[in-house]
């Protein structure tokens, strides 16, 4: 099954669903209790790599970038990003020919508790 298929059917399946932007892009938004305001996830798959990317604060935070910077260099596929008016994203990529539904659930696990940890600082 291609990745796009494999994508495509996990995200139909999520309680809520997702919405499909394109042929491969799709935004789903996360409501959960302990997020504090729901996450928007966007996903997509390009140039041979699934992509998912979310929103974690807005600007007027008071998280370290530094810290966000250590972070990074302790964690696998998830990262830390912050655009000029210091937003805060959390950024994931895997090779779209190792995805399936148990590597997708982990991947999107391992972007929620990225937000949930830098929005409970």
């Amino acid at each position: 099954m291609a990745a796009v298929d494999v994508v495509n059917d996990y995200l139909e399946g999520l309680p809520g669903g997702a919405r499909r932007l394109a042929h491969a892009e799709w935004g789903l938004t996360i409501a959960a209790e302990t997020l504090g305001e729901p996450l928007d996830v966007g996903v997509s798959i390009s140039d041979g790599l699934l992509r998912v990317k979310a929103p974690a604060l807005g600007p007027g935070h008071e998280v370290d970038p530094w810290l966000l910077l250590w972070w990074n260099r302790q964690t696998r596929h998830v990262r830390f990003g912050s655009t000029r008016s210091r937003e805060i994203w959390v950024h994931a990529d895997l090779p779209a020919s190792a995805v399936d539904e148990t590597t997708l659930d982990r991947l999107l696990g391992l972007v929620v508790e990225a937000a949930v940890t830098v929005r409970g600082l």
